[in-house]
Order: C-alpha cells, then sequence, then structure tokens
C-alpha cells in the first residue's frame, strides 16, 4: 500500500537526518509560481497564507503544484484557528506552519486541530487531501495514515512563546519549533534594523533551538540569503527557509538593470520579504 509517509518529503529528510532541509517561501499567487519553486532542489515549500497575498482559491491551487513536483506543500495559516488548520490539510498540505502562539494550552489547541480522532477533533470529509501524496492512495488510506503523516510547525515569534517554548516543545504532536525572527526580535524590544540582530535575539534563537532538542522535535527557522541559511544550518537547525519568491525576484531584477547600467549588483534587501 502507498505510505503518506514516504511521500512527505520533509517528513522523510527528518527522519533520515542526513542535515537541514532547505525549503522557500511562496507569497505570489498561481500555480506556475508553485511549481517554478518547486523544480529548485527545496524539499518544501512554505504557501503563506498569513502575510502573503494567497487566498483559499489560490491555495488550493499551489498545494497540489507542489506536491505534484515531489516537494511537500507546507501551508501557513493566519491564525491558530480550527477551521483554518482543516482548510489547510483538506488542500492536501503536508503540514501546516502557525504563527502566533503564546502558550502551552495554545499548542495543544493546535495538535487538536491538526488530527482525526482520538487524538484530535479534525473533521474527515475532504475528497482532496490524498492525491497530494499518491495517486493510489484512497480517502480510508488517509484517515488512517494522516496523524502519523503530517506536520505540526508551530511558530516561535512572541515573547510569550518564547517564555514557555520548552513546554511548547514539549507537547505531544509539535513536530516543529519555527523561529520567526523579524516579529520575535520585535516582540522582545530588539527589531531587526537594516538587516542587523541584537544580542539577545541571537540568544532567544538559540533558546529555542536547545528546547527543541531537549524534547526530541525539529528546529527551523526564516532567513533571508543563503549565507545566513549556512549559517543557521551549522548551528544545527533542521528546517530553513533560504529564499522568498518576492525578495529573489525584486533582487534578481535590481541586479540586472543596475549591472546593465555598468553600476554593478545592487544592495541586498535586508527585510523579511525584501522590503
Amino acid at each position: 500500500m502507498a505510505s503518506m509517509k514516504a511521500a512527505n518529503r520533509l517528513k522523510v529528510a527528518f527522519d533520515e537526518g542526513k542535515g537541514p532541509s532547505m525549503g522557500c517561501w511562496q507569497m505570489i499567487p498561481g500555480s506556475n509560481v508553485s511549481r517554478t519553486l518547486a523544480r529548485t532542489g527545496v524539499d518544501w515549500v512554505v504557501v503563506d497564507c498569513e502575510h502573503g497575498n494567497i487566498d483559499d482559491a489560490a491555495m488550493h491551487d499551489a498545494v497540489p503544484a507542489i506536491a505534484a513536483c515531489g516537494v511537500s506543500p507546507i501551508v501557513r495559516i493566519p491564525d491558530n484557528q480550527s477551521f483554518m488548520v482543516k482548510r489547510a490539510l483538506d488542500s492536501g498540505a503536508h503540514g501546516v506552519l502557525v504563527p502566533l502562539l503564546y502558550t502551552v494550552e495554545d499548542a495543544k489547541k493546535l495538535v487538536l486541530s491538526a488530527k482525526f480522532p482520538p487524538q484530535g477533533h479534525r473533521g474527515f470529509g475532504s475528497p482532496f487531501p490524498q492525491e497530494r501524496f499518491h495517486p493510489d492512495l484512497g480517502s480510508t488510506d488517509y484517515l488512517q495514515q494522516a496523524n502519523e503523516s503530517l506536520l505540526t510547525i508551530v511558530q516561535i515569534e512572541t515573547k510569550e512563546a518564547l517564555e514557555n517554548v520548552e513546554g511548547i516543545a514539549a507537547v505531544p504532536g509539535i513536530d516543529v519549533l519555527f523561529v520567526g525572527p523579524f516579529d520575535l526580535g520585535n516582540n522582545i524590544g530588539h527589531p531587526i534594523i537594516n538587516g542587523v540582530m541584537h544580542d539577545d535575539l541571537h540568544a532567544a534563537i538559540a533558546k529555542i533551538l536547545k528546547a527543541a532538542n531537549k524534547s526530541g522535535k525539529k528546529a527551523g527557522i526564516f532567513c533571508t540569503s543563503g549565507e545566513q541559511s549556512h549559517k543557521y544550518a551549522k548551528d544545527g537547525f533542521h528546517m530553513i527557509s533560504v529564499a522568498t519568491d518576492t525578495l529573489i525576484l525584486q533582487a534578481s531584477v535590481i541586479d540586472a538593470v543596475n549591472i546593465a547600467k555598468g553600476l554593478g549588483p545592487g544592495p541586498k534587501l535586508t527585510g523579511p520579504y525584501g522590503k
């Protein structure tokens, strides 16, 4: 029988433990954008429904396009709400990335939303998700395999979540602690300005990595360049976002235009999405 777990490329990368799994961020809607990103050698693409220009319909286009390339679609929902978790997973996402957690109870609530009974209270009925793993899978296969095959990823990006990070990491069913460095910096009083990170933010990121490792979970982080990604790979992070569609598109065109004018490459764009 076909295995959902074997088709979840990000989960396979975690289970094999051969090194960090690299991925990228989609904020621009369109299945052609999804396929373009998925064909870059990444293991996963985050479909960003929080800050990206991606609504429910665009999410349902992006997820199967990414999965058809043999890459894991991970959906970032706008908020920790049960119906949003359901919509993302029912589209066939291989995992959900959930922002703005604060407490251990928030993490437990998320797990309940992401798991079918008896582990949770996720509703069953979408005709779509099994096809995002293998064409031979039916709805019963999905029901029986989903709880152990899908990834539940929480963003640690608030002061409260940082304070509760060891408890959040210990919650059964939470698979990954994912650092949102820009919001985390803002929330602890040390925003990233022009790409400069305060020592307290570095310490906070190290604390999150330590908490994940202590609980046997994985740690992920959002990066804005290959150089920064390489640094966090050496630090031991397991899941690293190396590029964002908007940032790469803008930076590449700026470089091409400046080089064409004889000015050399353009300045690096240091905000979370190139701003």
